[in-house]
């Protein structure tokens, strides 16, 4: 039995209760046969009976149990089309709970304080709880919430107290429970964390979940003084003298300013003959300094000109972001800019995917749940499902499902802010050491050579005057005070000749052409100093997804029929790849793979086609790259649909779309499963899901005839280390398989061995299986990447992949590229793996971060430059690496 503490509400509270439809509704009879003074609400929760009865004694704020039976706590993953006595003890509780969740937050919105008081948490503090995202996090926020609550006003103590004990218990079960073992705590543990969701966004953050923050300007300007702004602070532009002054900072530029006042000023004074007219002496002098004019003017307007150029880019990128968010109970648009914390964002997979801010995902559940790509930070081309209470970060997108959220973290203090900050040089990051070299390759070796002809000219210049006045003086008898001065300016002459005074205007003229012809290329160019940058690049730090790879999961392998088939070049498809092979699968095989296929996937799950091309996909990536492999043997997976009973709802097919029984996927499960009708008046159940799941449950495999054999040791074996080889090659592993029902199937029949993933019991349907394929999926290569990597290492510059994905797929796609070649690897290793690598060839980003910073004597992490020399010439692989990290090695 399970028991569910509700505390007593008050009258007010007692109100909003029923205004969500909980009215108590009493039963008079049962009250008069047990003398019972409480009532039963629709719900099934034992209200307290009206505190004008003389007979109602209750202690103020003392909890009411409710018990629940142990059947309460399995989970039914049946749809509404299966229907069953456990669908509705599923209804029935989640009933229970919504109810529960609503008189507990009936408690924190009753004692939600007044506009414009000080919050009960930093803005650093949230920033910590989106750096962590864990339950614990949650739980030490609300607990520090908990502890800060302002001072209650006059009557309004006992709320007070009741909403800390409130947060207390909370706190204690969410920081406790481990949230490894999430599957085991059920809809308790989902409970509690939609409970937490909901404290954060109304006690702590001062918003509601149906009705959002106060859309009045005072309040939100006060968000954004307390929490901070959702926009990155821009960097203060450069005034058109700053950009001049640091445009004449050139070592040459300055040797030619010098040289070119010197000039005018001999020539102009003691450089003429005494009566002697000046005219046109001080024309050179004067040419020298209109040629450093021309370089400073011309790279200072250009600069400041890219300058405005960038700025309008962002904002006209920032004007066109915007996003729905609740206020005052309204749905209303607004620019990413304008968002602020306590803000209530609807967000769903088809319009409204990227998220703008840290968030907090609020309950109750979703049907289907919130799964989101988060490979723009991760690397992980994996989705990421996301329940109540789970942190969902800024720069991620949401990819299937939809949920409501709350922002607990904007601008500088979210994730994606950091990193934004720290790579454009926001004026709101402070640094860390890792600025780089602060001048362009080109410009330092200009230098270089400037100072090497300085020293040269003017120790010709000052050979010259030795010269001169040992020969004029010593052996000619000249008059000193008539030559000398002569001698000075041919001096000074040669070392002006010396000095390359056209250098700094070619080099200028030419950078400023390629930037222009850069800008035509749709690359906008900042600085002029960076169009010759990458042309003495000597390292290439590269990302996988997206980059190297074509962030799109596509079947590469599969294993089905006894057979082995991995297409291991990224120019043929598997497809082809198997209908080309010689061991090719009988026609029949691959038509059943491409009905399980079409058949037991979602609707969102679709492909986009120009003839027989497909050009693009929406929906779940895994089932879009199953999709895509049914394409490629030939089969149109909408028109197996359409034309399967029980599966269609379209045309004459729709009314029986009834006679189809579906099991939804969940991560609990880790299985989907469709049943249609077949001709003989039975039904066949098409099942997919993790391969380790559906393995269990099969007991019979297609063979090379194309029919049904029972699997033995050895073809179990077989299928294992196949699926074993899959997974280092860094592939996720499906399992396809299917089973024949006669009609009157029990769907509802569970089974009395076997088990899902979560521990629940498994239909009977979903056991003693069919085993039809094993399909390993990976986000493939690009097919010009290999061409690519090859010519960089014939120009001398080294690639090294930094992802976020596990070392076995990292290792993968680098030997696949040419990154990682077979020297790398031990000498006895036969498999291409990340655990036959030598030392220091991959490393993961807790490991590079250990070793790359030290703790110094005040107890500050500094980098330690001697640990990183002795790391990075032989690194080619960083997996597993955070944001920060790649910043690291790059800088």
């Amino acid at each position: 039995m399970v028991k569910t503490h509700i505390m007593e509400t008050s009258p007010d509270q007692d109100q909003a209760v029923k205004s969500i439809g909980m009215t108590a509704s009493a039963d008079s009879s049962k009250k008069s046969e047990s003398g019972d003074h409480s009532s039963s609400n629709d719900n099934g929760i034992m209200a307290p009976a009206p505190k004008s009865d003389p007979n109602f004694e209750s202690e103020p704020n003392k909890p009411l149990e409710i018990e629940m039976g142990d059947t309460a706590r399995n989970d039914s993953a049946l749809s509404p089309r299966m229907g069953g006595l456990s669908e509705m003890v599923d209804s029935s509780l989640r009933s229970l709970q919504s109810a529960g969740s609503a008189i507990l937050n009936m408690v924190f919105i009753k004692f939600a304080p007044q506009p414009n008081l000080p919050f009960p948490i930093t803005s650093r503090e949230l920033g910590d709880l989106s750096s962590e995202r864990t339950h614990q996090a949650l739980a030490r926020v609300l607990a520090k919430a908990a502890s800060n609550l302002p001072p209650a006003s006059p009557g309004e103590e006992e709320n007070l107290k009741s909403t800390k004990l409130q947060l207390e218990a909370l706190v204690k079960r969410i920081g406790t429970e481990d949230e490894e073992d999430h599957s085991k705590a059920g809809k308790h543990r989902v409970h509690d964390m939609e409970n937490a969701a909901n404290a954060l966004a109304t006690v702590i953050l001062r918003s509601k979940p149906e009705e959002g923050i106060s859309n009045d300007p005072t309040d939100v300007e006060f968000r954004k003084e307390t929490f901070g702004t959702n926009a990155i602070a821009e960097k203060k532009l450069d005034s058109f003298l700053k950009l001049c002054w640091e445009a004449v900072q050139d070592f040459v530029l300055i040797m030619l300013i010098v040289l070119g006042v010197i000039g005018i000023v001999v020539e102009t004074t003691i450089g003429r003959e005494e009566g002697e007219a000046c005219g046109a002496c001080w024309i050179e002098g004067a040419a020298i300094l209109a040629s450093v004019c021309i370089v400073v003017l011309v790279t200072a307007s250009i600069d400041y000109a890219k300058q405005f150029a960038f700025i309008r880019l962002t904002r006209s990128l920032n004007e066109t972001n915007t996003k729905i968010v609740i206020r005052n109970g309204h749905q209303l648009s607004v620019t990413d800019d304008e968002i602020v914390v306590g803000d209530i964002l609807s967000v769903n997979s088809h319009n409204l995917a990227s998220i703008p801010a840290d968030c907090v995902v609020l309950g109750p559940s979703t049907s289907g749940g919130l799964k989101m790509n988060e490979s723009s930070l991760t690397g992980e081309s994996v989705l990421i499902a996301k329940n109540p209470g789970d942190v969902v970060l800024s720069g991620t997108t949401a990819v299937q499902g939809s949920a409501k959220m709350v922002v607990v973290a904007v601008g500088i203090n979210s994730v994606a802010g950091k990193i934004k900050a720290h790579v454009y040089e926001s004026s709101d990051h402070d640094g860390d050491g890792l600025d780089g070299d602060s001048e362009s390759p080109l410009f330092s070796k200009l230098e270089k050579i400037a100072k090497q002809i300085g020293i040269a000219g003017t120790c010709a210049a000052f050979l010259s005057l030795a010269v001169n006045c040992i020969k004029g003086f010593a052996f000619d008898g000249v008059s000193v005070q008539e030559y000398l001065i002569e001698y000075i300016v041919v001096a000074i002459t040669v070392l002006a000749v010396a000095v390359p005074e056209g250098l700094p205007l070619a080099v200028t003229l030419s950078l400023a052409f390629s930037s222009n012809k850069m800008m035509k290329e749709q690359n906008l160019v900042k600085h002029l100093d960076a169009c010759e940058t990458m042309g003495c690049a000597t390292t290439i730090c590269t990302d996988k997804t997206g980059t190297l790879t074509a962030n799109q999961m596509t079947a590469r392998a599969i294993y089905t029929t006894k057979t082995d088939f991995s297409c291991n070049d990224p120019a043929v498809t598997l497809g082809k790849f198997v209908k080309d092979s010689a061991d090719r699968p009988h026609e029949s095989t691959l038509k059943l793979i491409s009905n399980l296929i079409s058949i037991d996937t979602m609707d969102e799950s679709t492909l986009d086609f120009e003839g027989d091309k497909v050009v693009g996909s929406t929906g779940n990536p895994t089932e879009v790259a199953l999709l895509v492999l049914a394409s490629d043997f030939g089969y149109n997976y909408q028109q197996i649909r359409n034309m399967t009973r029980g599966r269609s709802d379209k045309g004459d097919l729709a009314e029986y779309l009834v006679e189809g029984k579906q099991v939804e996927f969940s991560s609990a499960r880790k299985m989907m499963s469709w049943a249609v009708p077949t001709e003989n008046g039975g039904y066949r159940i098409y099942c997919k899901g993790a391969s380790e799941v559906i393995f269990a449950r099969c007991n019979h495999q297609l063979g090379k005839s194309n029919r049904s054999e029972e699997m033995d040791d050895e073809s179990r074996l077989s299928i294992s280390a196949t699926a074993e080889a899959y997974a280092r090659r860094g592939m996720r592993t499906l399992a396809l398989a299917y089973k024949d029902l006669p009609s009157g199937v029990d769907f509802d029949a569970k089974s009395d061995s076997i088990l899902n993933s979560d521990g629940s019991v498994a239909l009977c349907v979903e056991t003693d299986l069919v085993f039809l394929a094993l399909v390993g999926i990976e986000d493939p290569l690009r097919p010009e990447v290999q061409g690519a990597i090859t010519k960089c290492y014939q120009a001398g510059i080294d690639v090294r992949l930094v992802t976020g994905d596990s070392p076995n797929t990292a290792v993968s796609i680098a030997y696949q590229a040419g990154i990682l070649q077979d020297f790398h690897f031990s000498v006895s290793a036969d498999e291409k793996v990340a655990a036959n690598l030598k030392p220091n060839v991959l490393m993961e980003g807790k490991t590079f971060r250990r070793r790359v910073y030290r703790i110094d004597d005040d107890g500050n992490k500094e980098f330690d430059q001697t640990a990183f020399d002795k790391i990075w010439p032989h690194l080619r692989v960083l997996a597993r690496s955070s944001p920060d990290d790649k910043l690291t090695l790059a800088h």
